[in-house]
């Protein structure tokens, strides 16, 4: 397994040199583009990164949550899983943490963590994909995308509830 690497990039300048290519021009160019590529996509990402942080340390899930939770009792959607909801469209490694908490609590086979791992892989980080996508390739115009992808994340939170417990 340590040789996979070295094998890989060996087998593309071996190729490179066959079918006569500038090996290097080639990589210096590539790597220019990908600096550009940051360089595009860096402030956007930054502000993203920062939101995520301060939503996280001020308490602000928890205030949400909190005055959210009476509304989707009354739907009968258990409100553990609601910082998770939450926080899924915008950090995945925040809704990662928010994972394992709910396993540490409420251990790895209960009905949470079992709809908690159905959100959490029948859901996408939606604001960090289209700031990604979108922002490299320079798109600014995303209410349609954003929109869309949002209802299918929310299709997805209310499903993953509703199936889990039909296989339950």
């Amino acid at each position: 397994m340590d040789y996979v690497i070295p094998v890989i990039l060996s087998a593309v300048a071996l190729y490179g040199l066959i079918r006569k290519v500038n090996i290097f021009e080639s990589f210096v160019k590539g790597a220019r583009e990908g600096i550009k590529t940051v360089y595009v996509i860096a402030p956007t990402m930054i502000g993203l990164l920062l939101a995520v942080g301060m939503v996280r340390c001020s308490g602000a899930l928890d205030f949400l949550t909190s005055h959210l939770a009476p509304f989707f009792e009354r739907l009968s959607y258990p409100t553990e899983l609601l910082p998770m909801a939450i926080l899924r469209p915008v950090s995945g490694s925040g809704a990662t943490a928010l994972l394992t908490d709910i396993y540490k609590n409420f251990g790895a086979d209960s009905f949470l963590s079992k709809c908690a791992s159905v959100m959490a892989g029948s859901t996408e980080t939606t604001f960090y994909a289209v700031t990604m996508y979108y922002g490299s390739i320079g798109i600014r115009k995303i209410r349609h995308t954003l929109l869309s992808a949002l209802l299918a994340d929310l299709t997805a939170m209310v499903m993953c509830v509703v199936t889990v417990s039909l296989l339950m």
